[in-house]
């Protein structure tokens, strides 16, 4: 493989039993890193550890990344299993809810805030910057923005205002710890089936795309879904100080051409 991308550190990865995550963790495995699965249940850790089948260089943690204690835990674990990691993925999300504006209840537009920004972003953000400045690490943020970053999507207030933030704050810190040697920067899927979404997406029962499953369809240039491996290659590319280590501040979109679709 070649130096560019070929990966000798520890990965953690928050939210990481879900299935975009672990479509990430494969590539960054197969690429030489070893992962670290945090998740707040049990059983969504089991469950990637053992899709990834890789025991001798993956470990798991339960941990609520909305919580600085849980969080620091998982780091402490991580660091006696794997070693120090070096890269963290923020990939704790998802959407609560969605309807009219003035339908919305607060205090789900609260949670579906606190889920896609402050776990998902700010938290292990805070704990890891932290950690690896006062060790003088040269280490690589990873956040998971959305397509919703760039342009509204109908009816998920809440997320795409989240999902938004992610955005700002990648810019934010990855200025803020630049002379750190600390770089930050994000992946934005496009439209991918995973736990979340595959039920708005696909019918079940006929297997065919639902009618948001065509607009979505309709709007994106490759005219298909993307696969949870497909953003392997943006996380191993971020990851790798070789490869993109003049690299910060920057969200990089795969999504199938979603962002230039036109008439």
């Amino acid at each position: 493989m070649s130096p560019l991308f070929s990966l000798d550190c520890t990965v953690a990865i928050s939210g990481g039993g879900a299935t975009l995550a672990v479509g990430m963790a494969r590539g960054l495995l197969d690429a030489g890193a070893r992962v670290a699965v945090w998740s707040r249940r049990a059983d969504t850790v089991d469950r990637a550890l053992s899709a990834l089948n890789a025991p001798q260089r993956t470990t798991g943690a339960v941990a609520d990344a909305g919580s600085l204690a849980a969080v620091r835990q998982a780091l402490a674990h991580t660091e006696e299993r794997l070693g120090r990691p070096d890269v963290l993925i923020n990939a704790v999300g998802g959407n609560l809810s969605a309807g009219p504006f003035t339908e919305i209840d607060i205090d789900v537009f609260r949670q579906t805030i606190e889920l896609n920004l402050i776990a998902g972003c700010v938290v292990p953000t805070k704990v890891v910057a932290a950690y690896w400045i006062d060790r003088g690490v040269s280490g690589s943020i990873i956040n998971i923005a959305s397509m919703s970053s760039y342009k509204p999507l109908s009816r998920v207030w809440a997320y795409g205002a989240a999902k938004a933030g992610v955005t700002n704050l990648t810019e934010a810190t990855a200025k803020e710890f630049a002379p750190h040697g600390i770089r930050v920067n994000a992946i934005a899927p496009g439209f991918f089936l995973a736990e979340q979404n595959r039920r708005l997406l696909i019918d079940e029962r006929t297997g065919e795309p639902t009618e948001r499953g065509r607009q979505v369809l309709g709007r994106t240039p490759f005219a298909r879904f993307g696969e949870p491996e497909e953003l392997a290659g943006a996380a191993v590319f971020l990851a790798s100080a070789a490869a993109s280590g003049f690299v910060t501040g920057a969200t990089i979109p795969v999504d199938g051409g979603f962002l230039v679709d036109n008439i």
